[in-house]
């Protein structure tokens, strides 16, 4: 293999640049010698041919744009030279045929989780406060302050000790020494835990409940029954005003669509029944702290890998993370589905030219239409105000060589690897099939990380190429970098390196199967994600308006 530059597919007509590269290098390439014409950065591509005005530009194998104006044979590829252009698609046009992965070294392999009296099994054991409407956010806050330190689920404040050493300089009048100030991070331990079985009480705040369209609570229930549901879910305190639109029978009607048979206890207090607010509060912190007393007798015992239920999720990506993070966490989904497990693919925004390969892949034409319809609605609303699919790029994508959203949607594909479609699942529906199922979600990280949880996902794989500290309050994030130097630059949210693949030090499979490793120790209970170091706890419902 040749470490400097890689063509993805025998199809493209690019090549990508492993290293940063010089203009007036030489470059051969399969009997193909390329003279650069521009320097080109590290994860960029530049051309194999001459490519005219309108010509397709290829990359995995499919259409990724089209040439805006001529780019000559080792030119570089750039927002000025090329648009967004990608692959259509219709119905079902072949049958798929999966060679799944050889397993033989994970069959016997369990995980320690929690089980749930439905036959699910959490990774983690969290307690939840849900505030049905945005005017109880105060007395989810209340309740937090209250417990959260007292109980031991709070973690130092290093940033404490350096304003309180900024105070002291500054009363003294030593103003000027504050800039130098070292910092250091305080290794105080926080108090122990009182309830040893219980990971953390989790308060899902938000800006919803109530005014805009009764479709928007809607939803937000029918999140917040996917959250109570979740296998890390013990049980929630649900905290009501009484007057909104997100009425409590709204959410245990959604609660009985999901689970039927719904056992976990629940904890609904309404603040305009309860009278003061002190009485109110109190009600809730006494009957809360009870519960998690009841739910901390629950203990880790084993179960099949097959109780898995893993989120796929990219952000901050870069012109990397398709070649080697993303595919790393395909081959561990793989390697899931073919033990049994279930794996979640979303970001609808970022699927786009890649529809037909995933419709040929789905295992009936119901489902396959289903996709369709929910991509081309998708794609309709984003344009009716004057949006678009070619619009989701970021800057940090486009500057690390993410230059059309096709090029971006090609490589964050692959995260779901090449097993069969099982399913697809509208936002906020529950996963129910073993296998890989696509769930209708924005590609905004925390949109769609929210949305995974609330579908069910009891790990959530997490791939960026420009570092984001994106968790979740219930499934642990497990964050993998698509490059070294990300890896090495920020070490705290960063679990796994998978830049051996660029450097040719790992193979995608040996990848996989090392994120498939970590995945069995943090579901046990045995290895913190840096997410959940961070105290990273992410929360954003989706109101269904466009979001890309």
């Amino acid at each position: 293999m040749n470490y400097k530059i890689l063509q993805i597919h025998p199809k493209d007509n690019v090549l990508v640049a492993l290293t940063d590269l010089k203009a007036g290098e030489n470059i051969d390439f399969d009997n193909n010698s390329i003279t650069l014409k521009n320097d080109i950065a590290a994860k960029h591509k530049f051309s194999m041919q001459d490519l005219e005005i309108g010509a397709k530009i290829y990359m995995y194998g499919s259409i990724v744009g089209r040439a805006k104006s001529l780019i000559p044979k080792g030119g570089v590829l750039t927002t000025g030279n090329m648009a967004h252009e990608a692959n259509t698609f219709s119905s079902k046009t072949e049958d798929y045929q999966w060679e799944a992965p050889d397993i033989s070294k994970y069959k016997n392999k369990m995980f320690r989780g929690f089980h749930r009296p439905d036959g699910q099994v959490g990774t983690a054991n969290y307690w939840l406060v849900i505030p049905l409407v945005f005017c109880e956010n105060r007395n989810v806050d209340v309740i937090k302050d209250a417990f959260v330190e007292v109980l031991g689920f709070s973690k130092p404040n290093a940033y404490k000790s350096l304003v309180q050493q900024m105070t002291e300089l500054y009363k003294s009048g030593k103003k000027s020494e504050i800039e130098n100030l070292s910092f250091e991070e305080n290794t105080i331990k926080g108090k122990s835990k009182i309830f040893k079985n219980i990971d953390g009480i989790k308060f899902l705040t938000h800006n919803g409940g109530c005014g805009g369209i009764r479709q928007d609570s809607e939803a937000l229930c029918a999140l917040f029954a996917g959250y109570i549901n979740n296998p890390n879910v013990a049980g929630a305190t649900i905290l009501s005003l009484g007057c909104q639109n997100a009425q409590p029978a709204i959410l245990k009607e959604k609660l009985n669509k999901i689970n039927p048979d719904f056992k976990k206890p629940i904890i609904l207090l309404e603040q305009q029944k309860e009278g003061t607010e002190q009485h109110f509060l109190s009600q809730a912190i006494k009957k809360t702290f009870l519960a998690m007393a009841d739910a901390d007798q629950l203990q880790r015992e084993p179960a099949p890998l097959s109780k898995l239920t893993i989120g796929l999720e990219c952000g901050g990506s870069d012109g990397f993370s398709g070649i080697s993070a993303n595919p790393a966490v395909g081959h561990a989904s793989d390697l899931l589905v073919a033990l049994g497990g279930k794996t979640i693919l979303s970001e609808f925004p970022e699927l786009c030219g890649v529809e037909q390969e995933l419709i040929n892949r789905c295992t009936n034409e119901v489902i396959a239409e289903k996709f369709s319809g929910l991509m081309r609605a998708y794609a309709a609303s984003a344009e009716a105000v004057g949006s678009g699919f070619d619009m989701n790029p970021s800057p940090g994508n486009i500057k690390d060589g993410l230059i059309t959203d096709a090029m971006k949607s090609s490589g964050a594909a692959k995260k779901g690897g090449t097993s069969p479609v099982v399913d697809v699942l509208d936002y906020s529906e529950y996963v129910s099939n073993n296998g890989l199922n696509l769930l209708c979600t924005p590609g905004n990280d925390v949109e769609s990380t929210t949305a995974m949880a609330g579908s069910g996902a009891n790990i959530i794989l997490f791939t960026t190429g420009l570092g984001t500290p994106t968790g979740n309050p219930i499934a642990p994030v497990i964050k993998i970098s698509s490059n070294t130097t990300l890896a090495i630059r920020m070490p705290d949210i960063i679990d796994i390196d998978t830049g051996g693949v660029i450097t040719g030090e790992k193979t995608i499979q040996q990848m996989g199967e090392e994120i498939l490793d970590f995945i069995i120790h943090v579901a046990s209970g045995e290895v913190q994600s840096k997410a959940v170091l961070l105290g990273q706890d992410d929360f954003i419902p989706w109101k269904r308006g466009v979001s890309l």
